[in-house]
């Protein structure tokens, strides 16, 4: 009874967190709040729609495979840098041309951001919080700090083959095969057809896996769980809804409230699309991992961010031409110019690298801090060089600053993959056994 009564107050105070926004949107009173108010209205309904999400995705893993139950929060949990992307992209078709390079940065920098801050900070948190959460998925035998890592489910085989794919794939995008009267560079109908059929292949995979034996759960999971089908459906249809209209009408405004103080406070418009208004759009996500490894599911918060980067580098690559195609009336390729070309291949090159890190189904401490470490000083760099020099030449300095960067993810990426053949292997044997439903679960556990 206590337990019941903890579980309903818990949902209770996450919906409370979102009233006040339901309230304002409602009216149609968000214009008349002052910018900081806005941010704290907006994140609140964002904080308590990531909880109703993470539990809607924990409660449904009884009845769904869990990779299909883990995808679809990861879809939820990220609408709100399509919503941002597809309007940079509709401004674009419309004839805004700097929105099409916006388009490509707010793309990139949600999946640099993803991975830079989301994988690295999670492993780390992940391994912080073993110490006393007693976590099975983390392993902390090694010699040193360094050395203790997080221990993957073989069952991110699929994940990390298709990721894989899209990764290889996204190094040719800049090199648009100019179709009509397309421009040199863009992302347009052969982007859409390879990379979000790479998707909807992964979503065919998974959705025929079994339902396994689902974890342990306790708080509001366990108590939904303990439901009738007839009414633990619904609840987990309506926990899905709900968030999802909440991260999607909240989160749009969050992000711009943070670029508005962002302005005033003299960060450039163009740094600001890229990184806070990702960082912004990207936080349900990292609540929700974050609230998993809290409760000791450090696989399952992985798994989950795994699956985000896996959508958002192919769905949301793949639909831009759509909505761009959309607001031009006919058929178009969504432009953009060498620095956007530039930032693809460092993006790519970045997931080169993290992929070679996770395909020993491991992530240490030190490859998290090289990850974390990689990125910061990527992303600090190019802000002193747009502060400190004109327009023209932080652009051209930053051209070369990214390439750099692409260039050392791609030595570190090559140099691991080259020690990790077996894993490799390994990856591609699972995958294989998993799409023809013959691997075993023993096979899949985290521990070797």
């Amino acid at each position: 009874m206590a337990s019941a009564r903890y579980s309903v107050g818990s949902l209770a105070v996450a919906v409370l967190f979102t009233l006040p926004w339901v309230g304002i949107w409602a009216t149609g009173s968000v214009g008349a709040l002052s910018t900081l108010l806005q941010v704290v209205v907006a994140g609140a309904a964002v904080l308590g729609a990531s909880f109703l999400l993470a539990w809607g995705a924990e409660t449904a893993e009884k009845d769904v495979p869990r990779a299909f139950a883990l995808a679809v929060l990861a879809v939820l949990a990220v609408a709100p840098e399509y919503a941002v992307d597809a309007l940079y992209a509709f401004q674009a078709g419309r004839g805004d041309a700097a929105a099409a390079d916006l388009a490509v940065a707010n793309m990139t920098g949600a999946n640099r951001i993803l991975i830079g801050l989301g994988w690295s900070g999670i492993a780390l948190f992940s391994i912080y919080k073993a110490r006393t959460s007693g976590d099975t998925a983390v392993d902390t035998s090694g010699d040193s700090v360094l050395s203790n890592a997080v221990k993957l489910d073989k069952s991110i085989a699929t994940e990390i083959l298709f990721l894989t794919a899209a990764t290889v794939y996204a190094f040719l995008v800049p090199f648009s095969l100019g179709l009509g009267d397309g421009p040199a560079r863009g992302i347009d109908i052969v982007d859409m057809v390879v990379l979000v059929g790479l998707y909807l292949t992964y979503i065919f995979v998974i959705v025929r896996g079994d339902v396994e034996e689902s974890e342990a759960h306790v708080g509001v999971p366990a108590y939904l769980q303990g439901f009738a089908t007839r009414l633990r459906v619904p609840a987990v249809l309506a926990l899905f809804v709900c968030s999802g209209f909440l991260i999607f009408t909240a989160v749009e405004p969050f992000a711009h409230g943070l670029e508005e103080l962002g302005l005033q406070f003299g960060i450039p418009e163009f740094f600001m699309v890229q990184w806070f208004a990702p960082l912004a759009s990207e936080s349900p996500e990292l609540i929700v991992t974050a609230y998993l490894v809290n409760k000791a599911r450090t696989t399952a918060a992985f798994n989950a961010l795994i699956s985000s980067k896996l959508n958002q580098w192919t769905l949301l690559i793949g639909t831009l031409v759509v909505v761009y195609s959309i607001a031009l009336g006919r058929y178009g390729a969504l432009p953009f110019g060498q620095k956007q070309a530039v930032e693809i291949w460092l993006t790519a090159a970045q997931s080169f690298f993290a992929l070679a890190v996770l395909v020993d189904f491991r992530i240490s401490v030190q490859e998290s801090v090289v990850l974390l470490v990689l990125f910061l000083s990527q992303v600090v760099a190019e802000f002193v060089l747009i502060r400190t020099l004109s327009e023209a030449a932080a652009e051209s300095a930053s051209i070369t600053l990214l390439f750099v960067f692409t260039g050392v993810y791609m030595v570190l990426g090559l140099a691991l993959f080259s020690r990790r053949l077996g894993d490799v292997k390994r990856v591609a044997s699972l995958s294989r056994r998993q799409f023809n439903g013959t691997a075993d679960a023993t096979e899949l556990k985290a521990d070797d």
